[in-house]
């Protein structure tokens, strides 16, 4: 397919393959020759402000993509097939796609001014997708479908590849044990909280994992293993290993057995990658420690991430991972509520908006995570369960990629998260049909 533009900056180039990849076209190429354009005889876009050919694909260009710079844009959506959309032009289509996806692929919104959450994260209430309601629908993917629909209209003969959904299961691995390989004074002063807060079945729990007579809470591998085997699942696991615990940091030591053990088993099954502290947060240097900890131990180079508490700035945190030597990361979402922090069901190379060009890290989006079903939805189980199918659904009719994220923790025998494994087994079975 040939796009015939004024200008092609990087914006451009960087939208138009991604577009290319998700709509199944083999390739877009850009030109501003005009003669070219108008002798090409096969699907042909006109991406500039008048029309040129009687058979071109008109798309009339917001100037966004022609910009260098950074600045606040007035946003204002309209419904759109049942949809959201934004950035209204003339032309063959209501509005221009390329420019709206790149608005919402960059985070754009999230390089502006605006208010941080409790934990100093990018605050998902800030969001054009939050405040416009399309924050639950990958609506760059729905964009895309009418946009092959109205080419096809235009050039019947186009042919295009045809996507397939997927399912990818990850998990974080924030404490591996409740109880076990803690020491004893992180237990003494863990049963003292109980003590004081008036949990006397925790210190009870406590005594009998420590003294081998009843099962750690949150050792449940095991049990993942034979799920993934049981339907065939390929999954992704993030390990936390902070040299030292903290507030937010609470895994055991990375120098325990255990955790050893642990590691070296599920490099030798699974794809694994790096969970960075809280700590690396505050101190970089600790990032690259941390990688070489989980290389050590697994005998293997890391070159994918996750940030635990979904902690991240842009640029700054991106452009670490990549100094880091990380390839592909694994925290596009929100860690305060479920959805499409980019409004997409698909993977995509983040492009650095400071220096204004696209980067070979490649971001893949989770839209699930179900501590934020828990926690800060306080859903129960039974309506967890509704919520991840609404999201396997949508993932379902585009044909992306369904990214969910879990916890150990939350797998495992702990009281507090009763029902949930069972909500996550019949999810999955409903998953791989």
């Amino acid at each position: 397919m040939l796009v015939y533009t004024d200008n092609i900056s990087n914006r451009l180039q960087y939208t138009a393959n991604f577009i290319a990849k998700e709509s199944g076209i083999e390739k877009i190429e850009l030109t501003q020759d005009r003669n070219s354009f108008n002798s090409f005889s096969g699907p042909k876009i006109n991406y500039s402000s008048k029309k040129i050919a009687e058979t071109e694909f008109w798309l009339q260009p917001h100037s966004l993509l022609f910009e260098s710079n950074i600045e606040e844009k007035v946003i204002q959506c309209f419904d759109f097939n049942g949809s959201k959309a934004f950035f209204k032009t003339e032309g063959d289509f209501q509005f221009d796609l390329f420019a709206a996806t790149f608005y919402l692929l960059s985070r754009y919104e999230e390089y502006l001014p605006h208010s941080k959450d409790i934990y100093g994260r990018y605050a998902h209430e800030n969001s054009i997708a939050f405040n416009e309601g399309f924050l639950n629908v990958p609506v760059i993917n729905q964009w895309l479908i009418l946009f092959v629909k109205s080419l096809k209209q235009k050039f019947p003969a186009f042919s295009l590849k045809e996507k397939v959904f997927k399912f990818l299961p990850t998990y974080d691995i924030d404490e591996a044990f409740a109880f076990k390989n803690k020491g004893l004074l992180r237990n003494a002063g863990a049963a003292v909280k109980d003590l004081v807060k008036g949990k006397v079945r925790n210190i009870a729990t406590r005594v009998k994992v420590l003294s081998n007579k009843k099962e750690d809470p949150y050792d449940t591998f095991l049990r993942m293993d034979e799920f993934h085997q049981q339907f065939n699942l390929q999954p992704i696991y993030f390990f936390l290993l902070a040299a030292t615990t903290g507030k937010y940091d609470k895994n055991i030591s990375p120098k325990k057995k255990n955790l050893q053990s642990i590691l070296q088993h599920h490099s030798k099954n699974y794809s694994i990658g790096i969970h960075p502290s809280w700590q690396s947060g505050d101190y970089s240097s600790l990032l690259k420690k941390e990688i070489e900890t989980l290389e050590t131990f697994t005998n293997k180079a890391v070159t994918i991430s996750r940030q635990h508490y979904i902690r991240f700035t842009l640029p700054v945190t991106f452009r670490l991972l990549i100094e880091a030597g990380i390839k592909e990361d694994y925290s596009m979402g929100y860690g305060s509520i479920n959805g499409f922090r980019a409004s997409v069901a698909s993977s995509f190379y983040w492009y650095d908006l400071e220096k204004d060009e696209s980067t070979n890290l490649l971001l893949h989006p989770f839209c699930y995570m179900e501590a934020n079903s828990f926690y800060e939805q306080k859903m129960s189980a039974t309506e967890a369960l509704e919520e991840m199918l609404h999201y396997l659904n949508e993932v379902k009719k585009v044909n992306g990629i369904l990214i969910t994220l879990w916890h150990n923790t939350f797998l495992g025998t702990d009281p507090m998260f009763k029902g949930w494994k069972e909500a996550y087994q019949q999810f999955i079975k409903e998953a791989i049909r």
